[in-house]
C-alpha cells in the first residue's frame, strides 16, 4: 500500500499528522536551499573580502572592490558604515553628541548584528524540525496501530497474523516519514552551524580591527591613574 492509499484509508488524525510532516519537510528544504545559496562561498568569500579591504587605498575604493567579493553582504555593510561615519555628524542628534569611538562602536555593532541575523536565519526552524519530526511520526504510528487493533478486535472472525501485520506495517510508515523529514534538517543544522560559527568569528575579529584602527587615538591608550602616596 502506498502513502496516498494509506492517507485515503486513514482517519483525520493520520491525515493531520501526514500533512504536518509534509509542511515541516517543505519548510526545512526551503531553508536548506536558501542557506546553501547564502553560504555557498563559506568563509572563503569573507576572508577574500577582508583581504581586499586591507589592500584598498581608501574606504571608497574598498567599498567598490568588496562588491565583487562579498556576494553574501557580510563585510560590505561594515565598510559602508565606516563611510557614513566619515560624513560630518549633526550635533543636534544624540548620535552626534558622543565621540568618534562611541559612534564607531555603535555602527559596527549594528552592522555585525545585521550580518549575524542573516546568518542565523532558519537555524531555529531546522533545529525544531530535526527535534520534533520523529516524535510527530511516532504519534502517527501509535495512532495507526491503535486504530488497527481496534478494527481487528471488532472483527468476529478468528485471529490471524495477516490481520495484524498489514495494518501495523502501514502504521509504521509514519515513523519512517518522520525520520525522513528529521535527518536532512539535523544534518543541515550541524553543517550550517559550523560555517556560521567560522564566519561569525572572522566578522568579530574584523570589527575589532576596524575599531582599533579608526577609533580615537586617545581612547586606545587610557591614561594611567595617578599614583597614590605611600603610607608613612
Amino acid at each position: 500500500m502506498s502513502i496516498l492509499e494509506l492517507l485515503r484509508h486513514g482517519d483525520g488524525v493520520s491525515r493531520a499528522v501526514a500533512a504536518l510532516l509534509l509542511a515541516m519537510s517543505v519548510a526545512s528544504w526551503v531553508v536548506i536551499l536558501w542557506k546553501a545559496w547564502l553560504l555557498r562561498g563559506g568563509t572563503r568569500d569573507v576572508l577574500r573580502s577582508i583581504a581586499a579591504f586591507w589592500q584598498s587605498a581608501s574606504l571608497q575604493d574598498a567599498e567598490a572592490r568588496l562588491q565583487a567579493f562579498d556576494r553574501a553582504l557580510m563585510v560590505l555593510p561594515a565598510v559602508r558604515a565606516l563611510n557614513r561615519l566619515a560624513l560630518p555628524a549633526e550635533g543636534a542628534t544624540l548620535g552626534g553628541k558622543v565621540d568618534r569611538t562611541q559612534r564607531l562602536t555603535r555602527i559596527l555593532r549594528d552592522a555585525l548584528h545585521a550580518a549575524l541575523r542573516r546568518l542565523q536565519a532558519g537555524q531555529i526552524l531546522l533545529a525544531t524540525v530535526g527535534a520534533t519530526a520523529p516524535f510527530v511520526g511516532l504519534l502517527g504510528t501509535v495512532w495507526g496501530i491503535y486504530g488497527a487493533l481496534v478494527a481487528i478486535a471488532a472483527e468476529t472472525g478468528g485471529f490471524t497474523i495477516d490481520k495484524v501485520a498489514g495494518p501495523v506495517g502501514e502504521a509504521l510508515i509514519m515513523t519512517a516519514f518522520g525520520l525522513a523529514v528529521a535527518i536532512p534538517a539535523v544534518l543541515a543544522y550541524n553543517v550550517f552551524g559550523r560555517v556560521v560559527g567560522r564566519i561569525e568569528a572572522e566578522l568579530e575579529g574584523f570589527a575589532h580591527d576596524l575599531l582599533g584602527m579608526f577609533g580615537e587615538p586617545a581612547s586606545r591608550e587610557a591614561p594611567l591613574p595617578p599614583a597614590r602616596p605611600m603610607p608613612a
